[in-house]
């Protein structure tokens, strides 16, 4: 990536909790120190869980909230093609994804509609990293750590060189910036999540609802995985791509459909 005078050209900024969450406002922050423009194309409403979907049977609206920030009516995945393919008049140096309320480790990646923006932008041939502040207390959640510490990890990973564009998935720990060590490269990992729960609820009028919900546990994962690292109170960095190959399973396949033939 090219980077004149040490700022990025011009940056793509968008999330899942929707356009008035803390953790935008903290990438914002960030963003005006690192880039010279900065945009932000970010749902109008929560979309957690949304993952890389994209709306293909419902138009998106817009509507222009402030000098280069729209809100959309659709997912982050629409917001980061909303941004590219029409509402930018050049594309982003960079596509940055967050700040997430919460970790997103391991399986939870695959549901994460802020890790979804960013594997988005790097369909779209650009690079894309998502970030996400993990938190105990919902309700006290340590932003000023993802604002010390995410200038620093973005000009870190934008000096490390790519062939192609790459997607990062960066995890800030819940300790205090001061406290926090080093940026470590780490693998997805299994991470929390067991298994989603539905829960039956009655509304007002005495009919039925459902809520789902994620079910989270201490599982095991490897010392190099996200969980694992972010854990120990270290930023964790983890490049993902598109293929979910099971290499073990791909293997086991092959040699045994090759005997029946």
């Amino acid at each position: 990536m090219s980077i004149s005078d040490n700022k990025i050209p011009r940056v793509l900024l968008t999330n899942d909790d929707g356009i008035d969450a803390p953790g935008l406002a903290v990438l914002e922050a960030v963003a005006a120190e690192l880039a010279h423009e900065v945009w932000v194309v970010a749902p109008e409403h929560d979309q957690s869980g949304t993952s890389h979907s994209v709306s293909l049977h419902s138009p998106l609206r817009f509507s222009r909230q402030g000098e280069r920030r729209f809100g959309v009516t659709g997912t982050p995945g629409d917001c980061v093609v909303m941004a590219v393919r029409h509402l930018m008049a050049a594309p982003p140096t960079l596509v940055l994804s967050g700040i997430n309320r919460g970790g997103n480790l391991g399986v939870e990646t695959m549901f994460s509609g802020t890790v979804g923006a960013a594997m988005t932008g790097l369909l779209l041939g650009l690079p894309s990293i998502a970030l996400s502040q993990v938190f105990t207390d919902r309700e006290n959640v340590r932003w000023d750590t993802a604002r010390a510490l995410a200038p620093g990890v973005i000009r870190q990973l934008l000096a490390v060189s790519h062939d192609a564009p790459t997607c990062l998935n960066v995890n800030f720990p819940d300790v205090d910036a001061a406290d926090a060590g080093p940026l470590t490269p780490t693998r997805q990992g299994t991470g929390l999540v067991e298994g989603i729960d539905v829960l039956p609820e009655i509304d007002p009028r005495g009919l039925p609802y459902h809520w789902l919900r994620f079910q989270r546990g201490t599982r095991e994962n490897a010392p190099d995985s996200e969980t694992a690292v972010v854990r120990s109170g270290r930023v964790s960095v983890t490049p993902l791509n598109f293929d979910r190959t099971d290499q073990q399973v791909f293997a086991a396949l092959g040699a045994r459909l090759s005997t029946s033939r």
